[in-house]
């Protein structure tokens, strides 16, 4: 009985600190005479209101006999315009319209730009997390290779790599070796970061495999494996487990970093929220939407890793 108040007590506390908090940003809000304005988030994140469907040349419109189809023939010359996505006509069949004017309306929601700058991070950091794994997997096992020369690549690799910042490799990337090899601004993002990430996965792999015991490999080795076939289904599934959970949290750090992919006008959630921004004024419940949609990644992609964790030890 004892234990279940001391639980409830310092639940209780838990409860009151984030009360507390959230007190403290309410309260720092009305000190700087801010008026907080959540509705003008709302149209950023799910768009509801009628989408005009405006005409790009001054022509002659046709609309077919059941109303489906709307058909813009351009005075200039130009091929006709064939427009079926819409919901309401807002101009009837041989009218002249010219350019600007409204044709019809669609109805209906569709996601705003936070949300279109939210799929671009997980499509980033998915790449880029897939690219790394495999890369520092490489280089990891590299630098633990009895070959001098791959080992010292390997070193040179991840020292420097983490020598320097990530906002300058990405800048090289882009206007460098992008520009080099004709890479879009996408690719160049996603190999920065996973060349960056790749350089930390290495070190972590290099650590798991060296804490297993060599006796492991020796065992595996009398049984008639060859070098490889010890270090894939022995050596690697027991290092895997041990480099869990920090992996986990370079993982997490690759969300975070990827916010950096906006210097090079990739539209991510982070850019997105600063363009919300210059066009919503409302500039402390945009950052305070975009942390809360970068926490609700974070957070999937650590539940999954612990769930995953508990199962592999199951298993043990």
């Amino acid at each position: 009985m004892h234990a279940k108040q001391r639980a409830w007590l310092w639940n209780s506390v838990f409860v009151a600190v984030l009360i507390g908090l959230c007190f403290a940003v309410y309260s720092s809000g009305k000190r700087i005479d801010y008026t907080w304005r959540w509705d003008r988030v709302t149209p950023y994140i799910i768009n509801t209101d009628p989408l005009s469907i405006n005409a790009e040349y001054t022509g002659t419109v046709e609309v077919s006999a059941d109303e489906t189809q709307l058909i813009l023939t351009p005075d200039s010359g130009e091929d006709p315009i064939v427009i079926t996505d819409f919901n309401v006509l807002s101009v009837s069949d041989g009218d002249l319209v010219f350019e600007g004017d409204t044709l019809a309306e669609q109805h209906g929601w569709r996601i705003g730009p936070i949300v279109d700058g939210l799929i671009v991070t997980i499509e980033i950091s998915f790449y880029s997390l897939v690219i790394a794994l495999a890369l520092g997997l490489v280089i990891g096992l590299m630098r633990i290779s009895d070959n001098p020369a791959a080992r010292k690549l390997a070193i040179v690799y991840i020292e420097v790599i983490r020598g320097t910042p990530l906002l300058v490799q990405i800048f090289i990337m882009y206007f460098f070796i992008g520009t080099v090899l004709g890479l879009d601004r996408f690719t160049s993002g996603v190999v920065a970061l996973s060349v960056f990430t790749a350089a930390y996965v290495a070190e972590i792999i290099r650590s798991g495999i060296q804490s297993i015991p060599p006796g492991q490999m020796e065992a595996a080795r009398s049984l008639g494996m060859s070098y490889p076939k010890a270090m894939i289904y022995v050596i690697l599934p027991q290092a895997f487990k041990r480099t869990l959970p920090p992996l986990a949290g370079q993982f997490i750090n690759l969300i975070k970093d990827s916010s950096l992919v906006s210097v090079i006008s990739i539209t991510d959630l982070t850019k997105a929220g600063r363009e919300v921004v210059s066009g919503s004024f409302a500039p402390f419940e945009v950052w305070f939407t975009v942390a809360l949609l970068y926490l609700a990644l974070t957070g999937a992609l650590s539940l999954a890793i612990q769930r995953l964790e508990k199962r592999l030890s199951a298993s043990d």
